[in-house]
């Protein structure tokens, strides 16, 4: 029998998933339509106030503006929405489950962050299940960061209101290497990034749009010569574009020519 992995998610805004998890290649991946087997859980923080309102942020110590998530509701969160619900070993948090919050101090995610993310959370050999924290405000108490949090990622040097849309990225990001999740798993492997390069352009029906043609290599059916060109091409782009790619795939391509 298949590994079922459940995905929580703990955030003030569970309905900005709901479409997430409804449409798209994805999202038919993370319904269990492809093979893998998730579960998504969605977590409404504010259930887990104690407060007549529902609050669950504080005016910062020390001054400052903005407001602060409160630790006492994030850790009740956790252990009463997602620990004792999904029957884990409150004594043994660390070793059943991988507490993620996306923040500006965490790893700077990328392609190969990416790949190595499924490899290890959703590959044969995983046993942790995840739980995604999403931040709002001024941030979120840093004593629950440092008790509970196992992982921090950055989506690159700007802000969000918000983590939810960081934590889609992260997971649509890395669902594609999922065997059986884009239904051709071949594609991920000429698609951007894959080997420092962005990819080359692509061409469909009809040959013609206002008299641009599709290059006439692409249409000679030479193997050979068309995957060449398309090579030629992603170089072309790249240094184009990121000449900070390029100089990443030469030194890997120099290093392998050595």
């Amino acid at each position: 029998m298949n590994k079922v992995n459940h995905i929580w998610i703990i955030t003030l805004f569970p309905e900005l998933f709901i479409p997430f998890f409804q449409h798209g290649i994805g999202a038919s991946a993370f319904r269990g339509e492809r093979g893998r087997q998730f579960k998504i859980n969605l977590i409404q923080l504010r259930d887990f106030s104690k407060s007549n309102y529902k609050g669950v942020d504080d005016t910062p110590y020390g001054g400052g503006p903005g407001m602060v998530i409160k630790a006492d509701v994030l850790e009740s969160a956790l252990i009463n929405g997602v620990v004792i619900p999904g029957d884990y070993n409150e004594n043994n948090i660390k070793n059943e489950l991988e507490v993620i919050c996306p923040g500006p101090r965490g790893i700077k995610w990328d392609n190969l962050v990416s790949r190595k993310f499924a490899e290890n959370y959703w590959g044969e050999n995983s046993e942790k299940d995840l739980v995604f924290i999403c931040g709002r405000y001024e941030g979120i108490d840093e004593r629950f960061i440092e008790m509970y949090v196992d992982q921090q990622f950055s989506l690159g040097d700007f802000i969000l209101t918000g983590g939810e849309l960081a934590v889609m990225s992260i997971l649509d990001s890395s669902i594609r290497f999922i065997d059986g999740s884009l239904g051709n798993q071949n594609g991920v492997d000429n698609e951007s990034f894959e080997d420092h390069l962005l990819e080359h352009p692509q061409y469909t029906r009809p040959n013609q749009f206002h008299g641009l043609k599709v290059p006439d290599i692409l249409l000679s059916g030479n193997h050979l010569k068309i995957k060449n060109y398309q090579k030629d091409e992603k170089i072309r782009l790249t240094k184009k574009h990121r000449p900070d790619l390029l100089k990443l795939f030469k030194d890997i391509e120099n290093g392998e020519n050595s």
